[in-house]
């Protein structure tokens, strides 16, 4: 899923913590292999390269995440689209290249993308695609889901006191021994004053994410592109944005913390809002060019 997963547990015996990590480590291996676009036979590319109208047999994880993301994808308007995996394919090439995707390219993709073309037939397990050349990239929750599964196991091993890192997204579950909650340090702009650039946060039993341009950007002609692509224009976003989440899960908060990005303070606020337990702190800068 293209990020490093890290944990942090307390527990009686080296032994046991051992154990339960690799426990951990290994359930998320098997969720790379269901949801990754970077590898060419996980499950997920099995069901892009089935064709359109033609009814996949999904694995139960396969299944579960798609269906929470066409969820988040209404609760959104659409700013959070997992169809949008040719949009994303032409973004990372423009990364490389530092060159703005061809228009007649960039038109294609955007045909392609359409979270509303996304069957899913709950009885039978199936998860249809109805246009072709679609192409999926849950980029913008699995990481969520997988640290939420790898917490989980930890949990069954007996840690609850227990966190697990995907990148900018955390899983956390009991406090450690003797403190009310873990404290959780959220960067958001590099060069930003201190007390603008670091928020501490104290929190268990829930889920954390922070989306941003603060790393993964690239400059075109003058203008700052985020890694974070619209699936309205294609495009990475241009305004300094950042956006973190507290939810009662990551894959919750790793759904929102982007799509809110994508919709802009007002909009993104206005949506949280509706969501029981979500906590927003959105930071925006304006767009910068040289």
């Amino acid at each position: 899923m293209a990020t490093t997963f890290r944990i942090s547990l307390h527990a009686e015996t080296q032994a046991q913590a051992e154990a339960a990590a690799a426990a951990a480590f290994k359930r998320i291996a098997a969720l790379n292999a269901v949801f990754s676009d970077y590898e060419p036979n996980s499950e997920l590319m099995q069901l892009c390269n089935s064709g359109p109208d033609k009814p996949f047999k999904a694995s139960d994880d396969l299944f579960t995440l798609v269906s929470r993301a066409l969820e988040f994808a209404r609760l959104t308007e659409g700013a959070l689209d997992i169809t949008c995996g040719n949009l994303t394919h032409l973004w990372r090439r423009t990364k490389r290249t530092h060159k703005l995707p061809p228009a007649d390219r960039l038109q294609q993709a955007l045909a392609a993308t359409d979270w509303r073309a996304v069957r899913l037939d709950d009885k039978a397990q199936t998860i249809t695609l109805l246009k072709p050349g679609m192409l999926l990239d849950l980029g913008g929750i699995a990481k969520g889901y997988a640290a939420d599964a790898g917490l989980k196991v930890l949990q069954e091993h007996g840690l609850t006191r227990a966190l697990m890192m995907a990148g900018g997204d955390i899983a956390i579950g009991d406090p450690p021994p003797g403190e009310d909650a873990w404290e959780i340090k959220l960067r958001q702009f590099a060069g930003a004053a201190p007390e603008e650039d670091l928020t501490t946060v104290r929190l268990h039993n829930c889920g954390v994410s922070t989306s941003g341009d603060l790393y993964q950007f690239t400059e075109i002609e003058g203008t700052r592109y985020s890694h974070i692509v619209s699936p309205q224009t294609g495009l990475g976003l241009t305004d300094r944005i950042a956006c973190s989440v507290i939810a009662p899960d990551c894959t919750t908060s790793d759904a929102l913390d982007t799509a809110i990005c994508v919709m802009g303070k007002e909009r993104g606020l206005k949506m949280a809002a509706t969501v029981k337990g979500v906590i927003v702190k959105f930071v925006k800068q304006a767009k910068v060019e040289k």
